[in-house]
């Protein structure tokens, strides 16, 4: 199954404009319309939703998912809250999107 490192922020949360936000490991489905991550499956909105991207298929949570920035600036509004980074995605996220393997280490970050 293809894979890719994304960024994913829970918009469901006690202010929906702003959630905790992480880069992690994606896979997709045979067709593309769903991804999974960490044990959850995430589905389209397909327009319908504000702020929003995805939904996950149990919780109906709402999150935003996207391709990661070169230079870091993913959350939505420029918030410099952190944004962690999975153990299994940090080396390709330092080396090859972001080109700071001096960051290795880093295991989360504020843009």
């Amino acid at each position: 199954m293809k894979t890719r490192i994304m960024y994913i922020e829970n918009k469901s949360g006690e202010n929906d404009l702003i959630g905790d936000a992480r880069i992690g490991r994606v896979t997709f489905s045979k067709t593309g319309k769903s991804i999974h991550y960490n044990g959850k499956t995430f589905q389209t909105l397909s327009g319908r939703g504000f702020k929003a991207n995805y939904f996950d298929v149990e919780t109906g949570e709402h999150y935003w998912i996207s391709g990661c920035k070169k230079d870091g600036s993913d959350r939505l509004y420029g918030e410099r809250l952190p944004i962690h980074i999975d153990e299994d995605a940090r080396e390709g996220y330092w080396t090859e999107i972001r080109n700071l393997p001096s960051n290795l280490d880093k295991k989360s970050y504020k843009w």
